[in-house]
């Protein structure tokens, strides 16, 4: 006569009084997550109207939202104005090259929270180190897509206008800028979404007001309902500003994808 197999059930137990912590625990695990770190989008814009009429924070959200956009847009600004002059001049000038490609190279790949610090020591806690941080997450990104467009403009078209007696100052600004604006106007659209990613680290250098250190300080009192209601704010500003660059790209060069 053979012996039954315990089935796994039985198995499981080894007698009739149950051991402490036996158990399964993912109904409560779920519970858990989405009643209390998952809020419901009812409640994200029930914040989202209390942070609007200043009921839910010590400034309203008009307030943070102005801060965040002066930090970000005044420093996207003062990279669009420094940086894409800089691509451009990498990539017509071998000078030029040598002297920004090593120190542009050398910290592209840095996270901001890795100079952060240096920042501080140096330009101290005011709005300067914000909007520089911010700064330089945008300036790689917009340099070396300025650079990649002029190097990717035809050989032939140079030779063209050379040939009908063009100057170099003349080539570089009928020929290469406009063959560059594609690639310049894709890494404006890269470039703020850089920013906006480094506005919460920026902010966390003593700011008392603005997006990011609103999520920041809601976050370590576990107020969820204001983190994704800070995420959902910061989230759609960047998508608009996006759909502003897709049309004034569509504005500025309307021959992109068409030859």
């Amino acid at each position: 006569m053979s012996e039954e197999k315990p089935t796994r059930a039985t198995a499981a137990r080894t007698s009739k009084f149950a051991t402490p912590g036996e158990g399964s625990t993912t109904a409560i695990s779920v519970v858990t997550m989405v009643g209390i770190f998952l809020p419901t989008p009812e409640t994200v814009f029930t914040r989202l109207y209390e942070s609007a009429m200043g009921q839910l924070t010590d400034a309203p959200l008009a307030e943070h939202f102005g801060w965040s956009m002066f930090r970000v847009f005044s420093a996207f600004v003062a990279a669009c104005l420094t940086a894409i002059p800089i691509g451009i001049a990498m990539g017509v000038s071998r000078i030029a090259r040598g002297i920004f490609d090593p120190p542009i190279e050398f910290y592209r790949p840095l996270p901001p929270l890795a100079y952060l610090p240096l920042i501080v020591i140096w330009f101290g806690i005011d709005e300067l180190s914000k909007v520089l941080l911010i700064y330089l997450a945008c300036f790689a990104p917009l340099a070396m897509s300025a650079r990649a467009g002029v190097r990717s403009v035809s050989q032939e078209q140079i030779h063209a206008a050379y040939s009908m007696g063009a100057s170099k100052w003349q080539v570089i600004r009928h020929v290469i800028v406009p063959a560059a604006m594609p690639e310049i106007l894709t890494a404006m659209r890269i470039a703020i979404g850089f920013g906006w990613t480094t506005l919460v680290a920026a902010e966390m250098v003593a700011a008392t007001r603005g997006l990011g250190q609103m999520v920041l300080n809601a976050s370590n009192f576990l107020r969820t309902d204001i983190v994704i209601m800070g995420i959902v704010v910061i989230g759609a500003v960047a998508y608009l500003f996006d759909l502003l660059m897709r049309y004034v790209e569509h504005l500025v060069v309307p021959w992109k994808g068409k030859v």
